[in-house]
């Protein structure tokens, strides 16, 4: 067995994390589209690292507030993905783009679905 085999091996043995961050923000105008124009250019790079579903959510009673959930489902030895956002160009830029709609601090908190569990 070579060394991928051996990674490939080691990845099936790896039990599925599911992970669903929520990115709460406030924009620095009510715009929607320019947010949501930049959340729909990073779905390849979250889908290349694990991630599936993405939704913008806006406050119906504060048009300038967002919520950005992004579903995970991936394995342990993935969920390290954060390095790889700090070093890849694209999903820099993207980054800046971002923040640059964003007013004061992103608050991201990280959950996980319990409803199955007993």
């Amino acid at each position: 067995m070579n060394l991928d085999q051996g990674m490939d091996e080691m990845a099936k043995d790896t039990p599925t994390v599911r992970r669903i961050l929520h990115f709460r923000m406030r924009t620095t105008s009510a715009s929607a589209a320019q947010l949501l124009s930049i959340a729909k250019a990073a779905i390849p790079f979250y889908q290349s690292t694990g991630g599936g579903l993405v939704r913008l959510l806006r406050n119906v009673d504060d048009p300038g507030q967002f919520v950005q959930v992004i579903e995970y489902e991936t394995q342990e030895a993935l969920e390290m993905s954060r390095q790889r956002i700090a070093s890849d160009p694209a999903i820099q830029t993207f980054l800046t783009a971002w923040r640059s709609l964003v007013a004061g601090a992103i608050e991201i908190d990280v959950y996980e679905d319990v409803t199955g569990t007993a």
